[in-house]
């Protein structure tokens, strides 16, 4: 029996947007209330079956701060899909959002991306339509996460899962 075909997806976005306690969940199944940041880069594997059979994603959670910039452009290598994560709760991450479409597309132009706003479980008002524009701008979804609650964690995987599998 063969093993299932490796596709790799990065995880970007500014630090404290909760890049990491999303991959957490999902490949452990637990949060964490506090974190130490990633420095330069992490990564986990999870096995996923899609309709067309199972895959292997390679997750690749980028370091947020900005002094990682020049480390983090070797890591996107091979990426096939990326989710561009922001904090609901801070609109700066947002914002920033097109910095790190720029630095994915310029360090890797063979990819599909997906905005997602992450920490739905602190916002009391949601408006996504700001998040929704650049989405449509970019050519992606958009989709609501809470790592903390596990709301929308796996339909996130899933459909990088699907991006990746073109």
């Amino acid at each position: 029996m063969s093993s299932p075909p490796l596709y790799k997806v990065v995880i970007a976005g500014d630090e404290n947007v909760g890049k990491t306690s999303l991959v957490r969940q999902y490949c452990e199944g637990h949060f964490e209330t506090s974190r130490v940041s990633t420095i330069g880069v992490d990564f986990q594997t999870k096995v996923i079956t899609l309709p067309r059979g199972e895959i292997k994603l390679s997750i690749w959670d980028m370091a947020g701060q900005e002094r990682f910039d020049i480390v983090r452009s070797g890591f996107y290598r091979g990426t096939r899909a990326t989710a561009l994560v922001y904090d609901l709760g801070v609109p700066e991450s947002l914002e920033h959002l097109q910095k790190w479409y720029e630095e994915t597309r310029n360090n890797c132009t063979c990819q599909k991306f997906l905005v997602v706003g992450n920490k739905a479980d602190l916002v009391t008002n949601l408006n996504t339509r700001n998040a929704q524009k650049f989405a449509q701008l970019i050519g992606a979804d958009h989709i609501v996460t809470s790592a903390a609650t596990s709301e929308g964690v796996t339909s996130l995987f899933q459909k990088l899962a699907e991006l990746s599998n073109y």
